[in-house]
């Protein structure tokens, strides 16, 4: 029987925003050091692997990473809440790797956790 294992890779970036439909401190323009989890789950191929890292790794740079690391999060996602922001990159990768979670810190002590539902 195929063994499924789940495998996580940890990604940083940092970005500016303001919430649109909030009221408090979080209107106001500020950023974040965001540290993304992405949680992948499949059956180990032939090769001993899942997949390899690095393939996450440069999956996710490329279709996420890097439209958003050192950015203006409100230029590319309508009210870019810690919820909002996972819907949308959750859209970039479903279909390129076998996602069953994403993870998504602001700061050390607030994060939010979306699996697609």
């Amino acid at each position: 029987m195929a063994k499924k294992f789940k495998l996580n890779v940890k990604f940083d970036f940092a970005a500016s925003h303001f919430l649109t439909k909030y009221h408090g401190k979080c209107e106001n323009l500020h950023g974040h050091n965001y540290k993304l989890i992405v949680t992948i789950e499949d059956i180990v191929k032939d090769d001993g692997m899942v997949i390899d890292y690095k393939e996450i790794k440069k999956t996710v740079n490329e279709n996420v990473i890097d439209l958003v690391d050192h950015k203006h999060l409100n230029d590319i996602i309508e009210n870019p809440s810690s919820e909002n922001i996972l819907i949308w990159m959750w859209e970039k990768l479903k279909e390129k790797l076998p996602l069953i979670k994403l993870t998504l810190y602001e700061t050390e002590n607030y994060f939010c956790e979306y699996e697609g539902k």
